[in-house]
């Protein structure tokens, strides 16, 4: 038997059991029957405070709601399941083997020391799980990477389920009941994965649940921390200040990369044109000068490798002294000058539209005047003319036929001289009366 088992309280407990005794087979053989015994406390079986557990010869269950006995007993097994163990369950037990009539003993500690007792230690919470792993140092990036996790079934029938967090993409994991060393049952988890720069630092975590009958179920977490080791990544630039670069600031660029491990690092920086390196160091800074602009880049070592960043220019304005500032002054005057000069144009074309307007209204009441006027003079004319038509009805008028009778004129003049002619006119007036003349 283990020496030590530790239980969870409302679940269960296996002991597991196997004894040998001298010409077992043939005193097996001539027993009548093969019982089992569990003595809690003490290991004597007729001593008056002795507490009798289990005894399988009767049926006997004392202080446990189930005791079953799992192992043949005539096949030397004697493995055992407690039920429903509670926290005064703890205590170190004996089994007892009678084979009637030849064969009563319980096992005790032997001469040299080594106990054949149990001691079963009731928890009421469970031991978290143990996480291994095959090398525990840092691993290469790329290598496999394997990790187990083991979490003690003291209750076989209700083992406990294991599950992993924060694992990589790349993780292949597989779940087992197996049997241990001192026949003790365990969940055994194993995952493997190829290890990636991007797990480096990273905690997984493998958590175990125990079913009991509890209000909850019980849940115990172990942690790793994995460090791989792989050459700089993701290297890159930072300037300060990160606003707008114009000729004259004072700017510092760093050199920024992942790796590891990463105290061993070194960073040289180069400028576009010149094949030897202008600085070393994580960081350089300096004053942007029209001379000392151009494009820049890191790279980035350690001792498994190197990587080199993507290149930064200077200045991000102010290229050859002329500012971005006074580029976008100018656009942003050349566009409120053509805005003013458009509302301006509006506002004018609407003010003389308004002029004009007003200039045809007040030539149309001249005109109106005018013709008012016209129209009132005439008005007064004519009435005047009627007023003198109806005054005078009599006109009178002197008319030369000479010229349209003038063959029978002639031969008048000749014998009596020029004579005067009266002739009868009508004339129509606004009355329509007939008027002679």
């Amino acid at each position: 038997m283990p020496q030590t088992v530790t239980a969870l309280t409302g679940s269960c407990v296996q002991i597991p059991c196997t004894f040998n005794i001298s010409n077992f087979e043939e005193t097996r053989d001539k027993a009548k029957s093969v019982n089992g015994i569990w003595l809690k406390n003490k290991s004597q079986f007729h001593h008056g405070d002795s507490f009798i557990a289990f005894n399988s010869s009767k049926n006997i269950i004392n202080g446990f709601s189930d005791i079953q006995m799992t192992g043949n007993l005539s096949e030397r097994n004697c493995t055992t399941v407690f039920y429903n163990i509670m926290m005064n369950h703890s205590d170190v037990y004996y089994f007892r083997l009678e084979m009637e009539p030849a064969f009563k003993a319980t096992f005790n500690p032997d001469k040299d020391g080594s106990r054949k007792t149990v001691l079963i230690t009731v928890k009421d919470s469970p031991q978290p799980p143990e996480l291994k792993r095959t090398d525990l140092k840092a691993v290469m990036e790329e290598t496999t990477v394997s990790l187990s996790c083991s979490a003690e079934a003291p209750c076989p029938k209700h083992p406990p389920t294991i599950s992993w967090t924060n694992i990589p993409e790349s993780a292949h994991i597989t779940t087992q009941l197996q049997e241990k060393p001192d026949k003790t049952l365990s969940v055994f988890s194993n995952m493997t994965f190829k290890a990636s720069y991007m797990d480096h630092k990273k905690n997984i975590s493998c958590t175990a649940t125990y079913p009991r009958k509890t209000s909850n179920d019980s849940t115990v977490e172990t942690t790793v921390t994995l460090r791989v080791l792989f050459p700089p990544k993701e290297t890159h630039i930072t300037i300060d200040p990160s606003a707008s670069v114009s000729v004259n600031t004072n700017v510092t660029l760093t050199c920024k990369s992942k790796a590891s491990p990463s105290g061993e690092m070194n960073y040289t920086w180069y400028k576009r044109g010149q094949e030897m390196p202008i600085a070393q160091g994580k960081k350089i800074s300096f004053i942007v000068t029209h001379n000392n602009t151009g494009s820049y880049f890191c790279i980035a070592e350690n001792k498994h490798g190197k990587q080199s960043s993507a290149e930064i220019q200077l200045p991000v304005e102010g290229e050859n002294g002329f500012s971005r500032h006074v580029i976008y002054g100018c656009t942003g005057g050349l566009l409120a000058f053509v805005l003013l000069s458009a509302v301006l144009f509006y506002c004018m074309r609407i003010k003389t539209s308004s002029q004009a307007g007003v200039i045809g209204r007040d030539q149309a009441t001249d005109k109106n005047s005018d013709m008012v006027a016209i129209y009132a003079n005439s008005s007064i004319a004519i009435s005047k003319k009627s007023e003198k038509k109806e005054t005078d009805d009599l006109h009178y008028g002197e008319i030369d036929f000479s010229k349209l009778q003038t063959a029978d004129m002639t031969r008048e003049h000749s014998n009596s001289g020029p004579q005067t002619e009266y002739a009868e006119i009508q004339l129509t007036g606004r009355n329509n009366k007939n008027q002679k003349c």
